[in-house]
């Protein structure tokens, strides 16, 4: 899958669109469960030890599961990192990569992120925003860490597209289809 995966674009105004376009009716452990199992077993396939996790602004972890063992402790440092970033400044770990080139003390300077806070941040690629329609900010993020930034970004952007095609029309058996 890594391999087949078309590179992400640089365009700052595709990449904000592209966001918005994910935006949830509503998000709960179910969308978490189904879109992490998609990246988990998308990773298996292609042979890639990542970890994946997803989890609300409120820090309630919805998933979080390696896709395979080969893992370092430094990749829950990552996942921690692309989190923080996405909730505060509400756009992709990757927006922000291309905005500012890649440049962590290019990123960290602009937004006057100094001293220790600074290691709390990164513009790596692999953390994604969840938005939720009528839900002002961000409700929460999709982060991939183990994987070079491009890669993880694409990677979460394939498996939401996933997600939305396989979600088109289904009825959760959790919901009464009379509404009741």
């Amino acid at each position: 899958m890594l391999d087949t995966l078309p590179s992400p674009t640089r365009s700052l105004s595709s990449l904000a669109s592209q966001e918005r376009s994910f935006t949830f009716s509503h998000f709960t452990c179910e969308h978490a469960w189904v879109i992490g199992n998609i990246l988990r077993n998308a990773l298996r396939t292609a042979d890639a030890p990542a970890i994946i996790h997803i989890s609300l602004s409120s820090s309630q972890t919805l998933f979080h599961a390696p896709s395979m063992p080969g893992m370092m402790p430094d990749n829950e440092t990552w996942v921690a990192r692309k989190r923080a970033t996405v909730l505060r400044w509400g756009h992709s770990t990757w927006y922000l990569g291309c905005r500012f080139e890649g440049d962590e003390r290019g990123f960290a300077e602009y937004y006057g992120v100094s001293g220790e806070e600074r290691g709390k941040y990164t513009v790596e690629g692999g953390g994604y925003p969840v938005f939720v329609k009528g839900v002002e900010g961000v409700v929460g993020a999709i982060v991939v860490a183990g994987l070079e930034g491009e890669q993880a970004h694409g990677c979460i952007v394939k498996a939401v597209e996933e997600y939305r095609e396989l979600r088109d029309g289904f009825r959760s058996p959790m919901r009464s289809v009379t509404g009741k």
